[in-house]
């Protein structure tokens, strides 16, 4: 998925490069976000839950030098003025406290239903709902580089993983900003970046050379 593309709009495209064949995606990339969208087409629609929860692989970006409303550079940015800029041994050690089951806010604008309606409808109309913490899985997180006021991070986690609440939280921590300035997703279990096709380049009509067959992507998803 290329940036600035909404999850649903590669859907749409799909769908009509099929002919109109019903079409699911296995768990939504935000507009912003770039990498693996795993679809689904036709009665395969029926097994996209076995591909929605496996492990997500992220790369993203965070710049510690502001939040902003949307935990993204989509958002209102606040400036946060650090006295004194934290050392990479200390970023190093608190992303180590991130393996295992943890409790993750989800973002105010996100697609959650809260009270059955979408967390970022009621953002957007001023009445930002109160998020509760759920439980998480992080296989690893690795610090890849950092040069003030930027981190970048390797993630390995679980489905409902919020890359953008964890930007908010480790900036909370280290008592700097924290938001995301870019957000890759490299793979969603077995499907990777090296299996993608953007979705623009796409034949039309839909080149079936690049499905594969429901069952082959149950093994491979680990059904």
């Amino acid at each position: 998925k290329p940036s600035g593309m909404s999850s649903m709009r590669v859907v749409s495209i799909v769908r009509r490069k099929a002919g109109g064949l019903k079409t699911g995606h296995a768990g939504t990339l935000d507009p912003l976000a770039t990498g693996v969208l795993v679809l689904a087409l036709g009665k395969a629609t029926k097994s996209i839950d076995l591909v929605m929860a496996t492990s997500k692989r992220y790369r993203t970006v965070i710049d510690l030098g502001a939040f902003t409303t949307t935990d993204d550079r989509e958002g209102e940015r606040t400036e946060v003025t650090v006295s004194r800029r934290p050392q990479e041994s200390a970023i190093r050690e608190l992303i180590g406290r991130y393996e295992g089951t943890i409790m993750q806010r989800p973002p105010v604008y996100s697609a959650m239903k809260v009270g059955g309606r979408r967390a970022y409808k009621l953002a957007r109309r001023g009445t930002p709902p109160t998020m509760q913490p759920r439980p998480v899985q992080v296989h690893s997180m690795d610090l890849v580089g950092y040069r003030w006021p930027e981190i970048e991070l390797d993630l390995h986690v679980g489905k409902g993983f919020y890359v953008r609440s964890l930007a908010r939280e480790l900036g909370e921590v280290l008592g700097t900003g924290g938001h995301c300035t870019s957000i890759r997703r490299t793979a969603v279990g077995p499907f990777t970046l090296d299996m993608a096709v953007d979705p623009e380049e796409l034949g039309d009509p839909f080149p079936t050379h690049l499905l594969i067959a429901v069952d082959r992507a149950v093994r491979l998803a680990g059904g």
